[in-house]
């Protein structure tokens, strides 16, 4: 069986991967996430998910297979909203999000090091969010503190009840690796979760 390598070190991808039962190392590539100019949020999470999986590929063929996954969140189609990094800038993005439509674009490819070839998939979330009173976005802040999440939604915890409805085919994509379509992708790469004996912890 080929080894699982996720480009990643991110606590919520490592703890979404680990739902499937394999056994798998965590490395973090260096990647310039900057957009191209006239790039669309889905082409930008496309990209950069081939372009993580990309930079960790090995010189020589190896049984290795790398995850790659980014994240890009759009709101009311146009405006980006990154990671906040602090209080302030994520209070400014949940009262931006307030009653409005959110898109999440998760990016996903697989690099199959044995044969140099890759797959890229992208897998979109909508987010319909709830009226929200700036008490309510500071007592989630407070009990949450998302500021290292893509527009400060983090919907594994509290995060869930800023929303009124998701659309979608993978909950999971909204926490940053859509799993349904990774499964499809490493049954297709020969690893199929369910015919796999359960990973050590």
């Amino acid at each position: 069986m080929p080894e699982l390598l996720l480009a990643s070190r991110s606590p919520y991808r490592r703890q979404l991967l680990e739902r499937l039962n394999l056994t798998f190392t965590c490395t973090a590539p260096e990647v310039d996430e900057t957009p191209a100019p006239g790039e669309t949020p889905e082409a930008l999470a496309r990209r950069l998910a081939h372009m993580k999986a990309r930079a960790l590929a090995p010189t020589e063929a190896h049984d290795l297979l790398i995850i790659g996954s980014d994240q890009v969140a759009t709101l009311d189609g146009e405006q980006c909203l990154g990671k906040p990094g602090d209080h302030q800038r994520a209070a400014e993005q949940l009262r931006a999000a307030s009653g409005k439509v959110v898109t999440f674009y998760t990016g996903l490819c697989i690099y199959d090091a044995r044969t140099g070839t890759d797959e890229t998939r992208c897998e979109s979330v909508r987010a319909h969010f709830r009226p929200l009173t700036d008490t309510q976005i500071e007592q989630y802040l407070r009990q949450e503190t998302p500021y290292d999440c893509a527009g400060a939604f983090k919907v594994e915890g509290l995060g869930i009840c800023l929303f009124e409805r998701l659309e979608g085919d993978d909950p999971n994509a909204l926490i940053g690796l859509p799993l349904i379509q990774l499964t499809e992708m490493l049954q297709k790469a020969g690893l199929d979760p369910l015919l796999m004996p359960t990973a050590s912890r």
